[in-house]
């Protein structure tokens, strides 16, 4: 009841989501556990860091620091967060950063003096603060949104029709030769709106 009370006072503007003249994506999912974000947003890196400037920015997960960092190679998890650190060893030239408040965050990136052409927000599908121009949502082939249950009795944080956000609905963790039969009951078990494309991934 109260994430279903929160999500309606974001749809009817009581709490309002801030809106960037600027590209922002974001990649999440509304479960408990991996469903492969990280990732998720290494390949997004991959795609465009020959043709742009990349910004990362999530809230750094086990970090014991507070406000807006911006990772280096040398920082610590303590510091910035296990996946960030990750990220910024990978990728170098990327700028990683975290911060528990994403507005704040994207603001503080903006502010950069060699500021990104991109800010990809890795773990922000619920975080409705901000309304990215680009929404990402993923769901584990073997146990798709539709076909769980919210906390405690399944593993949702909030309701699978809240999917109706998502620009994207990328199912992951596919089989390696994943059946066009499977692909359509999947299709039709998500109810892919005409405005969403649904995309299917695998290890």
């Amino acid at each position: 009841m109260i994430v279903g009370l929160r999500n309606e006072m974001f749809d009817l503007k009581i709490l309002s989501s801030k809106e960037f003249d600027f590209p922002i994506i974001s990649v999440g999912n509304i479960t408990v556990g991996g469903t492969g974000k990280t990732p998720h947003t290494e390949y997004i890196i991959r795609l465009l860091r020959n043709s742009l400037k990349i910004a990362t920015l999530s809230r750094g997960y086990k970090r014991k620091t507070r406000g807006f960092l911006i990772a280096e190679t040398n920082s610590t998890v303590k510091q910035v967060g296990d996946e960030p650190l990750q990220m910024k060893t990978k990728f170098n030239d990327v700028i990683v950063a975290v911060d528990s408040k994403r507005v704040r965050g994207i603001e503080n990136l903006l502010a950069l003096t060699d500021k990104p052409d991109v800010i990809i927000l890795d773990d922000a599908y619920q975080h409705r603060y901000v309304s990215p121009g680009m929404n990402i949502l993923l769901t584990d082939f073997n146990r798709l949104i539709t076909k769980d249950s919210l906390l405690p009795f399944g593993r949702l944080r909030e309701s699978a029709t809240n999917r109706s956000r998502a620009n994207i609905i990328i199912v992951t963790k596919c089989p390696s030769q994943l059946k066009p039969i499977e692909e359509r009951i999947i299709t039709k078990e998500l109810t892919i709106r005409p405005y969403q494309n649904l995309y299917f991934t695998k290890l």
